[in-house]
């Protein structure tokens, strides 16, 4: 059984950084693709960045800020966020395979004004 497990959320001021891990089990972030989506209260999940084989993209309101990469010995991908802002307040959750893969529990993610 596959399982993504996120950890790393919390309550920061705007301006202030997050890193955001994801732990894989059963299956190897090295041969699959990654993702990172966030879902704002109110508002559809959005796609925030993916990582496919060596190409890594991001959505236009985080690239500069936010930066994706993998730890191939730990099974494990994470989410570097640097200055934060009040809009990237959403619950972040990974995943594994693609839109119907494998999702993590996700994670909260709180940007103070």
């Amino acid at each position: 059984q596959v399982q993504l497990v996120e950890s790393g959320g919390g309550l920061v001021q705007a301006g202030g950084s997050l890193r955001l891990s994801c732990a894989a089990s059963g299956s190897s972030v090295s041969t699959n693709n990654m993702g990172w989506y966030r879902q704002a209260p109110g508002k559809r999940q959005e796609w925030v960045a993916s990582l496919s084989g060596a190409v890594t993209n991001y959505k236009d309101s985080v690239k500069g800020r936010f930066t994706l990469t993998r730890d191939h010995a730990k099974n494990t991908v994470y989410l570097q966020m640097n200055n934060l802002k009040p809009e990237d307040t959403a619950v972040y959750s990974c995943n594994l395979g693609g839109p119907f893969g494998v999702w993590g529990q996700g994670t909260q993610v709180t940007v103070s004004s």
